[in-house]
């Protein structure tokens, strides 16, 4: 499974990289409401969860449908400005239709790629969003409610919602924040210029590769029979095309301190593709890729190879030690030890004839995390 950007015929000019203050405010108010996802986070999330004045609390309770479970697109913006003010007046131009539909698009659409009609004028889309708006809870039922009777009320209580947390928290968090950010930002835009779009993703992420058939032909518009195009390992599966938008061709990549582990892609029928990745850090494990993940649970679903992992855990043992000691043949031995090695999870070396094999006690105890971040990424 996979997200694909078809970025043929693409100027590598039309690839940016930049901060924004609301994709970092979004990355932020979703760690203070999932804080669970973000363990690095817990005494940044405890200590801001404890100073907030109890109305400013409630309020982002009501909203949290917009970033809880996963990011509305109007908090990615494809052309950020350099304050929040800024970034918050260019989500002022959208107008009512398509700011609610691109609101809820995320949290309460089914099909995420598929064209929905705004809620605002479509009864059935309109119901649905308030049945499942319901489930998450009676405040974010009635901010649903607010949003889809008062578009305009709402939009300006959330505006306010937002200037208020740049004022309690996210104030000295972007001025801490937005210096790293911007110097990334430069860091893989020189990057793109130099090296070119392919070591610049795998420098932005190791979830992230270029795909390229071109040798084979194609257009601009990516209708050929060659493409090139950006992937993302995700456990989702999703296509736009960096055209999405007629108007204003590109794919956004915005740097976020808050985000790890992450990957948010906004790619709505319409919409500029906008990414936000997780800046890298010493601290910060590299992505396994989801392929691998799978390959190493399935090797380790068998009852006699998970048998065989518990004495490889122990120490070093030979084939014919392993044979014996569990009564199957070598050849068998041979065959379990050949698909946990294939999935990385053991290690093997000669000692004068014999080939002894040995437990990989960092990747299995990787393992678990490397789960957690994929479901996540």
């Amino acid at each position: 499974m996979a997200n694909v950007i078809d970025i043929t015929g693409l100027p590598p000019e039309r690839v940016v990289f930049t901060p924004s203050p609301l994709a970092e405010l979004g990355a932020a108010l979703h760690a203070l409401s999932e804080p669970g996802h973000h363990p690095g986070l817990h005494g940044w999330v405890t200590a801001t969860n404890a100073a907030l004045k109890t109305d400013l609390a409630d309020r982002l309770c009501e909203a949290d449908i917009l970033w809880r479970s996963s990011r509305s697109d109007i908090l990615l913006p494809a052309r950020p400005g350099a304050t929040l003010a800024e970034d918050l007046d260019e989500l002022d131009k959208i107008d009512d239709e398509r700011f609610v539909a691109a609101a809820f698009e995320i949290t309460c659409s089914p099909r995420y790629t598929r064209l929905t009609p705004s809620p605002l004028v479509d009864a059935g889309e309109r119901a649905r969003i308030r049945e499942m708006a319901a489930a998450r809870g009676p405040r974010q039922a009635a901010f649903t409610d607010r949003m889809l009777t008062d578009p305009d009320g709402l939009r300006v209580w959330l505006r306010r919602l937002f200037e208020d947390c740049e004022e309690a928290f996210f104030g000295d968090i972007w001025r801490r924040v937005s210096i790293q950010l911007a110097a990334d930002a430069r860091h893989k835009t020189e990057l793109l210029r130099r090296k070119g779009l392919a070591e610049t993703l795998s420098a932005t992420s190791r979830a992230l590769w270029v795909e390229d058939t071109q040798d084979r032909g194609g257009s601009g518009n990516g209708s050929g029979s060659g493409s090139t195009r950006i992937v993302l390992d995700k456990l989702a599966q999703g296509r736009t095309t960096a055209f999405a938008d007629p108007g204003d061709p590109g794919v956004t990549f915005l740097p976020t301190s808050f985000g790890w582990p992450h990957l948010v892609f906004a790619h709505a029928q319409g919409w500029r593709p906008v990414l936000q990745y997780p800046v890298a850090s010493p601290e910060l494990p590299a992505p396994a890729a989801l392929e691998l993940v799978q390959q190493r649970l399935e090797a380790l679903g068998h009852p006699m190879r998970m048998q065989l992992c518990r004495t490889l855990s122990r120490g070093p043992h030979s084939t014919g030690e392993l044979a014996e000691a569990f009564g199957i043949t070598p050849p068998e031995v041979s065959r379990h030890i050949a698909t946990l090695k294939k999935a990385g999870l053991i290690q093997t070396r000669r000692r004068g004839r014999y080939v002894l094999h040995q437990l990989d006690l960092q990747v299995v105890a990787r393992l678990g995390s490397d789960f957690l971040e994929g479901v996540l990424r």
